[in-house]
């Protein structure tokens, strides 16, 4: 009888590790930072079936970069369980630092008992009823959570993406500078994303009832214009 094929679980946890951050990094990048009123969710999307960025719930909204079928799949479950909370309880019990820890959970199950980890990272943004109450809960490979501010950066280049973020933030300035620099960060120093290749939503106290609002290339055209 063959002997079993070994690893130490010190070296299966790093080749875990790897495998996930290569893939993530291979994926097209997305930021998410504060603005004056509200959240600005932004990344480079090609496609135009499948969308990065979405509702989850009142004031909530969930983005991810990696394998689209894997953060579409926590989507869905996140978007399940924050219905029933609502529904059972009340609209107002659910948070995003719960759906924020419950992701965590399941992305680190899969991480230490599977095979193959899941290829991605995720955000997870609350709207505060003042600047002072909004979050982002980037959520990532291994299921390690991490309370975010005033901004973050998932997949591609994240470390240089960030670096170009951090040099331009503001702290409190307007959508519309908001999105010139996010998009100035996802597309470097060489290079210029269109609008066309954009995916933009935003969580706005000033859009009542709903807070979440998309952007298509029209808006996002006049407003990476404004002055």
């Amino acid at each position: 009888m063959s002997m079993p094929f070994y690893v130490a679980p010190e070296q299966l946890m790093k080749d875990k590790a790897e495998f996930a951050r290569k893939n993530i990094a291979r994926g097209r990048p997305l930021i998410a930072t504060f603005y004056a009123d509200g959240i600005l969710l932004a990344a480079e999307n090609t496609s135009r079936m499948l969308h990065k960025i979405s509702e989850i719930y009142d004031r909530i909204a969930f983005a991810g970069v990696g394998k689209v079928s894997e953060f579409d799949q926590l989507r869905q479950g996140g978007i399940r369980h924050a219905d029933l909370k609502g529904f059972q309880y009340s609209r107002e019990d659910v948070d995003a630092r719960e759906l924020a820890q419950l992701y965590a959970q399941t992305i680190g199950q899969v991480f230490t008992h599977d095979m193959k980890p899941l290829e991605v990272e995720i955000v997870v943004a609350e709207l505060g009823l003042t600047a002072d109450g909004d979050r982002l809960y980037h959520i990532y490979y291994d299921g390690t959570p991490a309370d975010e501010e005033p901004f973050t950066v998932l997949g591609g280049e994240s470390e240089a993406i960030h670096a170009r973020m951090e040099a331009a933030y503001t702290a409190g300035w307007q959508l519309a500078d908001a999105l010139r620099a996010a998009v100035t960060a996802l597309g470097g120093p060489e290079r210029t994303v269109d609008p066309a290749h954009l995916e933009v939503a935003v969580l706005d106290r000033g859009n009542a009832p709903r807070a979440f609002r998309r952007y298509e290339e029209p808006d996002l055209a006049q407003l990476l214009a404004a002055n």
